[in-house]
């Protein structure tokens, strides 16, 4: 099972994407994405399949959280670290309009945890 420290690198890059979709920032969601990212879920009922992109362009063609002051909030839940793998999950209340139930999995990549899939359904 991974260290505390471990542990904790994940959570942070759980935490950036919390604060990348609570301000829109893109460039930031592709730092701690993979560029081979999947994201698969349940987008208002429909199976989406694919790549993270369509996400970050829906975050880029959207007004932010922070830019409209709507209310959105985010937490960290379950966080495993087994050796270089992790996975971990965040649930949102307010983005876009939606919440989800997000489901991550992370690889440590160069000293570098990387999200490399994301599960996802809104509600």
């Amino acid at each position: 099972m991974g260290t505390t420290t471990e542990t904790a690198a994940v959570a942070a890059v759980l935490d950036s994407y919390i604060d990348a979709c609570r301000r829109g920032d893109v460039d930031l969601l592709r730092e701690i994405f993979h560029p081979d990212a999947a994201m698969n879920g349940y987008l208002a009922g429909s199976l989406l399949v694919g790549g993270p992109e369509p996400f970050f362009e829906a975050v880029a063609g959207n007004p932010s959280p922070a830019a409209t002051g709507a209310a959105y909030s985010a937490v960290v839940g379950n966080v495993t670290v087994d050796g270089r793998q992790a996975t971990g999950t965040i649930r949102e209340s307010g983005f876009l309009g939606m919440d989800f139930n997000n489901y991550f999995q992370l690889l440590e990549i160069d000293g570098n945890w990387k999200i490399v899939a994301k599960l996802f359904e809104s509600h």
